[in-house]
């Protein structure tokens, strides 16, 4: 019983089982394709680019923020590298340089909106969200165009046995997991989302640590554009909103509280494969896609009330700022 209890304290462990079993229904269901290094490529693809943004929205989400411009930053980013198409190895680099640097620029703008004149994030990241997507319409009209085919072609095959979307996201996540483990920065991000008042008490320069939470969330946006591109080979200006809302659900199914210092990177990134495999189950067992959000929403709805759960579940509560400090040190 008492493990159960631990396992249920931490929602991205929930989350983990969760997506094996999901996983194990799918294999069934499909056959010896789920298991093929093919079948598992095709999986992994479909889903970097929505564990990206998940992994990006963490980062503001635990300070108690919300990044509603990441849809923009992806949309952004995929039309222009759809119509900016730079050939060869160094072009691909030079790709994905301008567009974290794009992804920063917006989340440094949010940041100092949001840290420094204490507006309301989900206000300003509306704001940068349109604008990011008007841009995106300027840059590219319609869907189409074409992405290099130095972006496409080794970021959607295998280096080896190994699916190169596998090796992406475990270099990118453990990463973001490391900086938010064991950097004073990922520290001061929990501990602004579980006490403002308390973090500054502790020393933490409150406002640079909140605005490199937006940097940090538009660069990895960024990056997920850049992978949203690799995918489907082409751009769409009007990236559709039900990314942005799949992205969040992803975080809160990943055991990622909306109130801020309490959550996982890793969570969130688990969160999308398992709303990607949700996906495909549902694909195999023949329900129609527009009874597939009804699954998901039921799902994130399940997970909150997981994570309500597990809060009541702890022993242990921050009762002041060293407390509150040693806590968010657990929760990379």
């Amino acid at each position: 019983m008492q493990r159960i209890r631990n396992i249920a304290r931490e929602p991205a462990a929930v989350c983990i089982v969760l997506y094996l079993v999901a996983f194990i229904i799918y294999a069934a269901v499909q056959g010896r394709f789920a298991l093929t290094p093919f079948g598992i490529t095709v999986l992994l693809n479909n889903s970097i680019s929505l564990a990206l943004a998940s992994a990006a929205l963490t980062f503001v989400v635990l300070t108690g923020g919300f990044d509603l411009s990441v849809a923009g930053t992806v949309a952004l980013s995929n039309s222009i590298l759809a119509s900016l198409a730079l050939n060869g190895v160094a072009g691909a680099i030079g790709d994905l340089i301008l567009v974290c640097a794009i992804g920063g620029i917006v989340g440094a703008l949010n940041g100092i909106f949001v840290a420094y004149f204490r507006l309301q994030s989900i206000a300003v990241t509306l704001g940068t969200m349109l604008m990011t997507s008007g841009v995106a319409l300027l840059v590219l009209h319609a869907p189409g165009g074409q992405v290099a085919a130095a972006i496409t072609d080794p970021l959607t095959g295998r280096l080896g046995p190994v699916p190169v979307a596998a090796i992406i996201l475990a270099v990118v996540g453990a990463t973001l997991w490391f900086i938010l483990t064991y950097t004073r920065f990922g520290i001061g991000i929990f501990a602004i989302g579980q006490d403002r008042t308390a973090a500054r008490a502790c020393g933490i320069a409150v406002e640079r640590t909140e605005w490199g939470a937006y940097v940090a969330s538009g660069i990895v946006a960024g990056l997920s554009g850049y992978m949203v591109s690799a995918e489907t080979g082409t751009g769409d200006p009007r990236y559709n909103a039900s990314f942005l809302l799949l992205a969040f659900a992803a975080v809160a199914i990943g055991g990622t509280s909306f109130r801020g210092g309490r959550g996982s990177v890793v969570g969130s990134i688990v969160g999308a494969g398992l709303l990607a495999v949700i996906q495909k189950m549902l694909f195999a067992f023949g329900v129609s896609s527009f009874l597939t959000g009804i699954f998901e929403g039921g799902l994130m709805i399940v997970a909150v009330l997981v994570g309500s759960a597990s809060l009541r579940l702890s022993a242990r509560r921050p009762t002041g700022p060293q407390e509150a400090l040693a806590v968010s040190m657990g929760h990379g």
